[in-house]
């Protein structure tokens, strides 16, 4: 181990302080930097990105357990798909051409990108809510929870057969680029499967945190196995980018209190559509 990636600490606090207020998944964040910033290659840095962000993920994941927000039956559903998908798009990710590999970075950094520039304001997640809760307003639904605030939450799940499709899909990107079942969990849980927001949200992080951390097993046995400078690369990121992340996640949460959350999607919107013509302008170029 060496000091020659110590400024990743501050970067790693900074990054986890923006992906915890927004939502967004810090590989989404960290995979382009590794590659474009350090030039790092983009199975090494895809695998990286995506070890750093399970201990930022982890933070939100407890806070979601203590507020009783998460649905364990369905994320234990897209679970069952989304993990071995994972592993799946871990083991591409290792046998695709690292140009090919960027290609599909900077595709799914635009798809991100949409996501953000296209997600529905605040009144109108409010009316969906509002949707929901008209509609089991006499029917307590096939699903209730109870939160730590003592609210009750009913609901039916939709669409089961569509969101093991689409969270499947998810799996294999983060696998693959380290991002996308997030936002693809995102608009499946609350616009399609009918799932309040609050527990779509939380959900959505539960599965996300353990998606990530399978895929990035299975990058870090495979950078263990190869041994040599990819590991050492490897280790000497994350000693710094790991507690960096610890700190800014927790950061995070005080940050998004005070920052509208529609500035903050166009912002990063803006941000993934550059970062995204980067990445395809160095293949193209």
């Amino acid at each position: 181990m060496n000091l020659h990636y110590w400024f990743m600490f501050p970067v790693g606090v900074l990054i986890a302080t923006i992906a915890m207020s927004s939502g967004v998944g810090g590989a989404t964040f960290f995979s382009p930097l590794f590659i474009l910033a350090l030039g790092i290659s983009p199975e090494v840095a895809i695998g990286t990105g995506l070890i750093t962000e399970v201990f930022g993920f982890a933070s939100g994941v407890y806070a979601y357990v203590r507020r009783q927000l998460i649905d364990y039956k369905l994320g234990v559903a897209l679970l069952m798909v989304t993990i071995p998908m994972a592993l799946v798009g871990t083991w591409a990710a290792g046998h695709i051409d690292p140009e090919v590999l960027k290609v599909i970075l900077g595709v799914g950094l635009f798809a991100v990108a949409t996501s953000f520039l296209r997600a529905p304001e605040h009144k109108d997640v409010m009316r969906m809510d509002r949707g929901i809760e008209d509609e089991y307003g006499g029917d307590r639904g096939e699903a209730c929870l109870n939160t730590a605030r003592g609210e009750e939450i009913c609901y039916t799940v939709c669409n089961r057969t569509e969101g093991r499709l689409i969270a499947g899909l998810g799996g294999l990107f983060v696998g693959m680029i380290s991002t996308g079942l997030g936002e693809l969990n995102g608009y499946f849980l609350l616009q399609r499967c009918r799932v309040p927001s609050k527990v779509s949200v939380a959900t959505s992080v539960f599965v996300v945190a353990i998606t990530a951390l399978s895929a990035s097993s299975g990058h870090f046995l495979r950078f263990a196995h190869i041994g040599g400078p990819v590991f050492h690369t490897v280790l000497n990121l994350v000693v710094f980018t790991v507690p960096g992340v610890i700190l800014g996640a927790q950061l995070g949460a005080r940050v998004a209190s005070y920052i509208p959350q529609r500035f903050m999607e166009r912002g990063l919107g803006v941000l993934f559509v550059l970062v995204a013509a980067i990445t395809l302008g160095e293949v193209i170029l």
